[in-house]
């Protein structure tokens, strides 16, 4: 099962082996200058890509600061405590590459993950089922030359007719797209690409943990959250970026890192404006709604298995496989049209009980007899997010090496709608980003 999911993992690998934090020898300050600081380097973004660009340049002794616009960094990395005895990943969840800079660091600090090896199983014609009369894993091929059609229009074009639509839905939305928006021709020839494995891994604790302990302690000092960049002007020699309380940063070099419905939506101003090339990729690049709903119940009525095939949500699987828990925690894992539906609801509770209604269905009512409570993370709704992750929509093209292109030298990009080795979508892919970009900064400052 190809659960490259909300956000996963990289190809990259340091030159130099990772430090680990016991090495950090003096403790990283909590609080946060008032003042912009001399820099060279402004990274904007505190996600993967961003904290791991700022890992990789401190390494180097290059001075920069991260600007976060929210309260918290970590991007659609992150964590929640308390509602369960184990705590739940709100964002990327699955490890897919151990060879990578993040497995690297799993290994060395021996952090703890177990290999998640269920299969899929199928709600078809009102049942579940281990087995479908059609074969449905048709996206994905070696040798075979797709079209630059949708999932959906190639699945009916091998004649899956009406009744496997939500099934189609389920392996659109594991790649963060609608069936209909989704091409299977680029999709496919990125995947190609892609070092990532069949191989998934759940983490004992969390993903963000990995993060938390690993990276942050070098960095921390230099993030600034609730730093809304609103401008970027690299007209001159140095840049100067602005910010919506009209606070100027300047600097040497700028890496961007947000996700790529930011750069589509014109939220940041670039002076002088992008080249027209750039600015169409952006809206080439696909990436739609997206959440993930934790339901929590008093008994465990469904699979261990993922399930493919619901109308609300496309995808519901047990997450507590290498947790150690007693709880009975079900994930319900929306994107696309359907996480839209979702979040057009405008309440938590309106949501849980959509959920809970299909599942009523599928298990005879046992959803709503053992309901304890659930939590909600739309990412749709988060504002410096707009969505899941990066997808290779129809007509995309070569836009993703575009998007990845620096600017005069001055704006570089990354992130992992910027990945070009089929890593997009993923922590791993992010963090590749970041590392090299930062490398490149590295060798044009000597």
């Amino acid at each position: 099962m190809d659960r490259r999911k909300f956000l996963k993992h990289s190809t990259a690998v340091f030159g130099a082996s990772v430090l680990m934090p016991s090495m950090v020898v003096s403790c990283v300050s909590e609080t946060q200058e008032n003042n912009p600081k001399n820099v060279k380097v402004l990274i904007i973004g505190a996600g993967a890509a961003g904290l791991f660009a700022g890992y990789t340049l401190k390494k180097k002794g290059v001075s920069f600061e991260i600007l976060e616009a929210s309260s918290k960094y970590g991007g659609r990395l992150g964590k929640q405590s308390g509602f369960a005895d184990f705590d739940i990943d709100q964002g990327a969840e699955w490890l897919h590459l151990e060879d990578s800079i993040i497995g690297k660091i799993i290994k060395e600090t021996q952090t703890k993950i177990t290999l998640d090896d269920t299969e899929l199983k199928y709600w078809y014609n009102n049942k579940i089922t281990s087995t479908l009369p059609l074969q449905t894993d048709i996206f994905r091929s070696e040798t075979e030359v797709f079209q630059d059609v949708s999932y959906w229009e190639h699945a009916h074009q091998k004649g899956l007719d009406n009744s496997y639509n939500n099934i189609i839905e389920a392996y659109a939305g594991d790649q963060g797209a609608s069936a209909t928006n989704i091409s299977v021709k680029w999709d496919n020839e990125e995947a190609k690409k892609s070092n990532s494995q069949e191989k998934n891994y759940k983490f004992e604790k969390t993903y963000f943990d990995v993060f938390e302990n690993n990276i942050i302690p070098f960095v921390k000092q230099d993030i600034k959250l609730n730093t809304i960049v609103k401008k970027i002007d690299y007209s001159g020699n140095s840049i100067e970026v602005t910010d919506l309380n009209g606070t100027v940063f300047i600097a040497d070099k700028v890496i961007v890192t947000v996700p790529i419905t930011i750069l589509k939506s014109n939220d940041i101003i670039f002076k002088p404006s992008l080249p027209n090339e750039k600015t169409m990729a952006f809206q080439k690049i696909g990436m739609e709604a997206g959440m993930k709903v934790f339901l929590k119940f008093s008994e465990k009525f469904y699979p261990s298995n993922f399930v493919y095939g619901g109308s609300v949500c496309a995808a519901y699987g047990d997450v507590t496989l290498g947790k150690q828990t007693k709880d009975n925690i079900l994930l319900a894992f929306v994107m696309g049209k359907q996480a839209q539906t979702l979040s057009d609801l405008n309440s938590h509770e309106a949501i849980t009980s959509a959920l809970l209604t299909e599942l009523d269905y599928m298990f005879n009512g046992r959803a709503s007899a053992s309901f304890v409570k659930s939590t909600v993370q739309d990412f749709t709704k988060h504002p410096f997010i707009k969505g899941a992750y990066s997808y290779s929509s129809v007509g995309m093209g070569n836009a993703r090496e575009i998007l990845a292109q620096s600017v005069d030298d001055k704006i570089f990009f990354a992130g992992e709608a910027t990945n070009l080795q089929g890593d997009h979508q993923t922590v791993h892919g992010a963090v590749a980003t970041g590392v090299e970009q930062a490398e490149k900064i590295v060798s044009l400052l000597k």
